[in-house]
């Protein structure tokens, strides 16, 4: 039984993600950039490491279609699901404590961070098998949970840069509990040597660059973290997991408090100190969805020997395993894209006091942001080839497509990839390495949601083409204009704001183009 339960939740956690989408949504503006990056592999990117996108390069092998997409999130979330039940089993809980554990991970907000191809949900996992590996260290002292340990968190570095403050996290809990007895093994250290070992290649990729990393977090606070409140990020800490809050809370003070827990205490601390850093920093609040997971078991095995005793355990088995069940079900339209966008935009009024609907302007909108970023891209690409198709044979080999954002360029490419149409390019973000010289450029196709008109006296001609008109999308009124024979003024300008951009990101170390 031990062993069935955690494989049949991560089967059932695996399959039921290809059925919690509605066919109305595409993929999601972040995963059309993860898969280009799978045509550029590299050690490293301007957003994020390379891990994801390597992935995306076995899925855009294995042909591109949606489900490829879909298979790591899945797959990454049922790895999860097994860890939570498997750890469950390991801390001596019986058939209702990891069955427990499994639905509060089902039922809480997990079932919405999986079902996007992002680094989220390796984090998610890579915490927890670091995790699960200090647990069983501290059960059985083997070396090799050190080293799951150290493959865990140099994965986790190649994943997600999160991940340095689950490690600030991890070394204060040692400190500050007995468990500091690990810092004088050799084994220790050896499994430190194996995360860095693992990490270096993206290290050097980042000194080599002028380590974005930095200009990266500093965008982030600019654009996004300002309007990160720390009112807002404890609400969304009860409001995430809220269908286990009473599994997950009890969890947390058992292992900081309970005696039967006291050997796991760092574990308790990793959880309070990586959550409070967070806190501090400003950090987006589905940032420490990582560290609930390991909160799932102890809090079922803390159950589960509580009601072993209880007079009425029939009944109150079943009741506990109802709460998380009936919550999740009372706010699914939340916690997954089963609704029509219409249908999404009609339950605002009910759920806009939860911030459901505030993207990262602060502001709240017709739809969550997620869902709004997997609408209307195929609707731009289709029309973006259809404005390639008009143009003049002549012109056709020397057209560069250029989009505003990374996301215009992500889903052209992605849903024109079978078509021969030119790679669609953009200045920002990873799009900067692989932006192409304007020098023989006869036609530009201009992808913008704030199009400047007053460039068209240094084009022959200039004319309007179409625009993305769904009335949900993110990118709607997102236009596409075709510019024929750009001057010099065009191709100075384009050349001029590559080398600003590529300075704020690598300092003196851009290449001159």
């Amino acid at each position: 039984m031990k062993r069935f339960l955690p494989l049949a939740f991560a089967l059932l956690k695996f399959v039921s993600g290809f059925f919690l989408i509605n066919s109305a949504y595409e993929l999601q503006r972040d995963e059309y950039l993860y898969l280009n990056q799978g045509q550029h592999l590299a050690w490293g990117y301007l957003e994020v490491p390379p891990l994801i996108a390597a992935q995306g390069w076995v899925s855009l092998h294995l042909g591109g279609a949606e489900g490829w997409v879909k298979f790591w999130p899945f797959l990454w979330d049922a790895a999860t699901m097994y860890l939570v039940v498997r750890l469950a089993g390991r801390l001596g809980g019986g058939w209702f404590a990891q069955t427990l554990a499994g639905v509060c991970y089902l039922c809480t907000a997990f079932a919405r961070l999986n079902l996007l191809f992002q680094p989220n949900s390796f984090e998610v996992f890579g915490f927890l098998m670091c995790l699960y590996g200090l647990v069983r260290y501290l059960q059985e002292e083997r070396a090799r949970y050190l080293y799951l340990v150290g493959v865990g968190l140099g994965l986790g570095l190649l994943n997600k840069y999160t991940t340095l403050f689950f490690i600030a996290a991890l070394g204060g809990a040692l400190l500050l509990t007995p468990a500091r007895r690990l810092l004088a093994s050799r084994h220790f250290w050896g499994a430190a040597g194996v995360a860095l070992l693992l990490w270096l290649p993206n290290v050097v990729w980042q000194i080599s660059h002028g380590v974005p990393f930095l200009h990266h977090m500093a965008l982030l606070k600019q654009t996004q973290l300002v309007h990160v409140q720390a009112a807002d990020f404890w609400k969304a800490q009860l409001l995430m997991c809220f269908p286990a809050l009473l599994v997950w809370a009890p969890g947390l003070l058992a292992l900081l408090l309970a005696r039967a827990f006291r050997p796991y205490r760092a574990v308790g601390l990793v959880v309070v100190l990586g959550v409070g850093l967070l806190a501090a920093l400003h950090g987006k609040d589905y940032y420490a969805l990582g560290y609930y997971p390991v909160l799932f078991a102890f809090g079922a095995v803390w159950w589960a020997e509580r009601l072993a005793r209880f007079r009425w355990k029939a009944l109150a088995q079943p009741a506990l395993l109802a709460v998380p069940l009936g919550l999740h079900l009372a706010y699914l339209p939340l916690a997954c894209p089963l609704r029509s966008p219409a249908a999404m935009a009609a339950l605002l009024p009910r759920y806009q006091h939860l911030g459901a609907y505030r993207w990262e302007d602060g502001q709240n909108h017709a739809l969550p942001q997620d869902y709004a970023d997997m609408l209307g891209w195929r609707e731009m690409a289709d029309k973006t080839w259809a404005a390639y198709q008009t143009l003049p044979d002549s012109v056709r080999a020397h057209t560069l497509i250029h989009c505003a954002n990374y996301g215009q360029a992500s889903a052209i490419n992605y849903y024109n990839r079978h078509r021969a149409l030119p790679p669609a390019n953009s200045l920002n973000g990873s799009f900067l390495f692989w932006y192409p010289p304007l020098s023989q450029c006869r036609a530009l196709i201009l992808i913008d949601d704030e199009p400047n008109d007053e460039l068209a006296p240094h084009f022959a001609a200039y004319r309007r083409f179409g625009a993305v008109t769904d009335p949900y999308a993110r990118e709607r009124g997102t236009h596409i204009t075709i510019g024929l024979h750009p001057n010099g003024f065009i191709k100075n300008l384009v050349r001029q704001e590559w080398r600003s951009t590529m300075r704020e990101w690598q300092g003196d170390l851009q290449i001159a183009k």
